[in-house]
């Protein structure tokens, strides 16, 4: 008999592993921002390189093990219950990521802050220069909200795709790995299916 996992209890293991999401990723974001503290271009190139892959490919690890976790820890979990599953991680992880990456936009210079925005707006066209120096000047007091609200977004859009994935990926990889057990009617697992007989029975011999 399949098990029905309600709301809240998907919401509460959501919670517990999107800490963990929440945790790794701005343990990522961290180490970044310090590597800017040595001053040295190529340190902060190549940890930023570095980093980047070690989050991305983290987070699938992750997620496929979580899921995996929530397939064996309730027999009969569908597929739609691993992406809503996937999707409540991504965004509470994602807030807690955002919320770092507020706090430490927040803490920088304001000359340190316009002097990179005044980068980014001179590498843009010449014609776009004008509108886009407005819109930094405005973007200014604001820029910790706007870091906040791009940074949960992102992790959220990311989210729900690696979520709409790996979902899939983990359901059928458990269905064909574990023939009768999780995701099929069938109430036997491997070792308990029961064996045909390999030979007819003995038949009256006239």
């Amino acid at each position: 008999m399949k098990e029905v996992v309600d709301n809240k209890t998907l919401w509460n293991e959501a919670a517990r592993v999107g800490m963990v999401f929440g945790l790794f990723s701005s343990a990522c974001l961290g180490l970044k921002e310090a590597s800017a503290l040595t001053g040295s271009t190529f340190v902060v190139t190549a940890a930023a390189i570095i980093l980047w892959a070690v989050e991305f490919f983290g987070c699938i690890l992750l997620m496929k093990k979580y899921m995996l976790d929530e397939i064996e820890k309730h027999k009969g979990m569908q597929q739609v219950e691993l992406y809503k599953f996937g999707k409540r991680v991504a965004l509470l992880s994602g807030f807690i990521l955002a919320v770092v990456d507020a706090l430490i936009v927040s803490f920088i210079p304001d000359d340190t802050l316009a002097a990179t925005l005044n980068e980014t707006v001179a590498a843009m066209p010449a014609g776009m220069q004008a509108n886009a120096e407005e819109s930094m000047a405005l973007m200014m007091d604001k820029f910790p909200l706007f870091t906040f609200l791009g940074q949960w977004l992102y992790c959220f859009l990311y989210g729900t795709v690696l979520s709409a994935i790996m979902s899939r990926y983990t359901f059928m990889y458990n269905v064909f790995n574990r023939q009768g057990g999780i995701g099929t009617d069938n109430p036997y697992t491997p070792d308990d299916q029961p064996q045909e007989d390999d030979e007819p029975e003995d038949q009256d011999q006239q």
